[in-house]
């Protein structure tokens, strides 16, 4: 875990090491709430994320493939698997801790480009944790997606979601519903 400020993107990695740790081999082709792509497919594209961001700050570690068409195929087992996800997680948090806390402009890889650190290193959280979230439902096993979480990254969706809509990052935004983290999925456009 990071030792600096951005307990936020701490906390977004622990939920999707949470559901890391108990994936079965036969949970990597379940269908998941992002349209047309199993759970190998969104931890890749998870994976790729947490990768770009990192190598936007660092200027290298680039992924290797293209994060918005992730594959679904494995290069060696479930175990070397979530081994990689987790390093890219560690290379995330480890550009991010050389970020200074109040940071106005910190480089990020979405198409808005530099932002202020707390929003970067929470778009690289939302990312990680609604995954996490992704997979949880997939798999039938508790969210890992907490309320607390859930109402640090809002703001952070709230700055950053509405150009990347344009992009198909994300579908239409659904009317609020219940607590933190289900409106903030549904504001991401997740039926949750």
């Amino acid at each position: 875990m990071s030792s600096n400020t951005w307990t936020v993107l701490d906390q977004s990695h622990a939920a999707l090491r949470a559901v890391l740790a108990g994936l079965r081999p036969g949970d990597l082709l379940l269908p998941t709430p992002c349209e047309q792509w199993n759970v190998t497919q969104v931890l890749q594209h998870a994976a790729g994320d947490q990768l770009g961001f990192a190598a936007t700050i660092t200027g290298q570690g680039w992924p290797s493939f293209d994060p918005f068409a992730p594959s679904g195929e494995l290069d060696g087992d479930l175990d070397a698997f979530v081994a990689y996800v987790e390093s890219t997680m560690q290379a995330s948090a480890a550009a991010w801790a050389t970020v200074p806390a109040d940071a106005t402009e910190a480089p990020t890889p979405l198409p808005q480009g530099k932002m202020a650190g707390w929003l970067g290193a929470g778009a690289c959280g939302l990312d990680a944790a609604v995954h996490a979230w992704d997979v949880a439902v997939a798999t039938g096993r508790p969210s890992p997606l907490s309320d607390a979480l859930a109402e640090r990254l809002l703001p952070v969706a709230r700055e950053i979601v509405e150009p990347l809509r344009a992009y198909g990052a994300y579908a239409a935004a659904l009317p609020a519903t219940g607590g933190p983290a289900v409106t903030l999925l549904r504001y991401l456009g997740r039926a949750a």
